[in-house]
């Protein structure tokens, strides 16, 4: 039976996780983040250290360019082999982060529909000129997903409606237990909840932080690089905000400010998300996320 740590944005999941897995001593680490794994965007994902990932073996972090782009059914081919990986040297995978979909894909073991490179860009083009646009013809055609998408997601309109309109089946009927089967991975799932205010606090202090250790000069790095950053590395939270600063004059105290929004408004979708599944256990604490650690470890160790 392998593990998972799962669970809101900032809400310490990773020491958690190193602190498991050092009384455990069976673990290695999946990442289940969807931008953990652009070598390069360090700072601004909370990625673990080399030290951290030298005392536990990490997977799916650095695994693409950050001018590449990465989707779930690539994030599936390599989680499916890392967690083969460790299977074949006698261990459990640990899977620990906050990209539900990327988690419901490996534990349910859903296959998502291909893709249409063409429509796509024709897709995208259209977005260039009017995402409101877009955004209503997919509200026409599967009203139900455009209620779960954001207007201003751009990525997540025009795959919406590449899929429904490449496929005939409307995106929302992709969801989870509709998509082809595919054998799933067994894992005993715990959830990390803090207070709504506690989440909060760390969150800005979170961005102070990443703000002091050169946030704003590695995304002007990874910016300039010869590929530059992919429209999917664009879109990372903090790496966005900063971009708007280098590249539209936004001032840098504006840019985190927002930055901070759209994580606090990420860490509600994602405890709505994963609230959604009943096999997860919750495990909360007022503030200090290493406190649950004797129940982690409890629920872990059950038979």
């Amino acid at each position: 039976m392998h593990l998972a740590l799962v669970g809101p944005t900032a809400t310490g999941k990773s020491a958690l996780a190193l602190a498991a897995a050092a009384e455990l001593g069976d673990v290695e680490i999946v990442s289940v983040d969807s931008m953990q794994v652009y070598r390069g965007m360090d700072i601004g994902t909370a990625k673990p250290t080399p030290a951290e990932r030298e005392a536990v073996p990490h997977h799916l972090i650095d695994v693409a360019d950050a001018g590449e782009e990465f989707s779930v059914t690539r994030f599936l081919g390599a989680a499916g082999k890392a967690i083969a990986g460790i299977e074949g040297r006698g261990r459990r995978a640990l899977l620990v982060g906050g990209t539900g979909l990327y988690y419901q894909a490996v534990v349910d073991g859903l296959t998502p529909p291909g893709r249409d490179a063409d429509l796509h860009a024709r897709l995208d083009a259209r977005a260039e000129e009017s995402l409101p646009g877009l955004y209503a013809d997919l509200a026409r055609v599967d009203p139900v997903a455009a209620g779960r998408i954001q207007p201003t997601n751009r990525r997540r309109v025009v795959r919406a409606l590449e899929v429904t309109l490449a496929t005939g089946r409307p995106f929302s009927s992709f969801g989870p237990g509709m998509f082809a089967p595919a054998p799933g991975l067994p894992v005993r799932a715990v959830g990390l909840w803090l207070p709504r205010a506690a989440t909060a606090a760390r969150i800005t202090e979170r961005f102070e932080a990443m703000e002091r250790r050169g946030l704003v000069e590695e995304v002007r790095r990874l910016a300039a690089a010869p590929c530059g950053l992919s429209r999917t590395a664009r879109q990372a939270i903090g790496y966005k905000e900063i971009l708007e600063h280098l590249e539209g004059g936004t001032t840098l105290e504006a840019a985190l400010g927002r930055a901070v929004d759209r994580t606090r408004s990420l860490s509600r979708r994602q405890r709505m998300w994963f609230r959604r599944d009943s096999r997860i256990r919750w495990l909360g604490t007022a503030e200090n996320p290493l406190a649950v650690l004797p129940a982690l470890l409890a629920t872990w160790t059950q038979p």
